[in-house]
């Protein structure tokens, strides 16, 4: 089974048992949150397409870790000035488990 949450304003195709890479949250580690923005469940049989959201589907995600993730480097520079600048940034991401997608 495989649903498309809606996560802190962002889209993720998500399935069971999948772990997923979000920006960071405010839960604790071992938390358990319950998403009830889900936009569409499908098995390879019936798919359900919400209006925004699909009535009485949840799905449930475990909190793994908190981590930061890869440097991204931001250059600027000005041309025929020798105006330059190099910026880094490094994002707060949570890495969830999602544990299952119930549809009522």
């Amino acid at each position: 089974m495989k649903a498309v949450i809606q996560f802190q304003n962002k889209q993720y195709l998500v399935e069971a048992d999948q772990e997923v890479v979000v920006d960071r949250t405010e839960d604790k580690v071992g938390d358990t949150i319950e998403i009830s923005d889900v936009l569409l469940i499908t098995d390879n049989q019936t798919t359900h397409v919400g209006t925004p959201n699909v009535k009485g589907a949840r799905v449930i995600a475990q909190v793994l870790e908190h981590d930061k993730g890869d440097k991204i480097r931001v250059a600027t520079y000005k041309a025929k000035s020798r105006y330059r600048r190099v910026k880094g940034f490094r994002p707060h991401l949570t890495r969830l488990k999602i544990k299952s997608i119930n549809l009522k």
